[in-house]
């Protein structure tokens, strides 16, 4: 007996190192290549779109007589820059007041404008704190945990219902983190934690498989002090 596991223990050595090599093979191109694979299919996307609107004449590819791929992504980066140099000014700010004026008299259309300003505004802002902080909420019962994260300050009619301070959290699903549920909970109820936004983020995507070191770093701390 032990001269038959000697013999095959090499065999199986060898193939659990071929499996281990090949699913790290797997990790480490998978991830590259769905980012290289998506990426070229959102530039070619810009690129066919904003190509579309030019005259052939100004194409560098009509020269080249071959395609530059991105071109059409730098072109529309180039014109949301002078767009929105044009619309900081005092001219540019009068034309978007007008046009806001016009658009806030159309019944349906004035509604998803205000949202989706609101929106863009909160999260694009610089001086916003809308999906900056991390915490843990006792979600969907009690003693049970789930990833959260702060959009701001509860108001309006909503906070003025509780006596305690409220916040909004924006709970997503996993692994589709871009729907969820939208949370207004004490802050007293909250625990902040040390994991960033792309950390957290990235926790709720892999359903917990991808673990933030800072996350450890909070058990200890709470080891320590309990």
């Amino acid at each position: 007996m032990s001269s038959v596991s000697t013999k095959n223990s090499p065999k199986k050595t060898l193939i659990s190192r071929i499996k281990t090599y090949f699913f790290t093979g797997i990790v480490v191109t998978a991830p590259l290549g769905i980012t290289f694979y998506l990426s070229l299919i959102f530039i070619n996307f810009i690129d066919d779109k904003v190509k579309k609107l030019i005259p052939g004449d100004y194409i560098p590819d009509f020269y080249l007589l071959f395609e530059v791929p991105g071109l059409g992504l730098i072109i529309a980066v180039l014109v949301l820059i002078i767009v929105g140099a044009l619309a900081a000014g005092l001219i540019g700010r009068a034309f978007v007041s007008i046009g806001e004026k016009f658009i806030s008299k159309l019944p349906v259309v004035r509604s998803i404008y205000s949202a989706l300003k609101q929106i863009f505004q909160t999260v694009l802002a610089s001086s916003s704190n809308a999906f900056r902080e991390v915490v843990l909420i006792e979600y969907p019962r009690k003693g049970i945990w789930a990833v959260g994260f702060i959009t701001g300050p509860t108001k309006g009619e909503v906070a003025n219902m509780s006596k305690k301070k409220l916040v909004n959290i924006f709970l997503p699903t996993t692994p589709n983190p871009t729907s969820g549920f939208l949370l207004f909970v004490p802050v007293s109820d909250l625990i902040p934690l040390h994991m960033n936004v792309e950390e957290g983020m990235k926790m709720v995507i892999s359903g917990g498989i991808i673990t933030p070191k800072s996350a450890k770093k909070y058990k200890k701390i709470n080891n320590k002090s309990a």
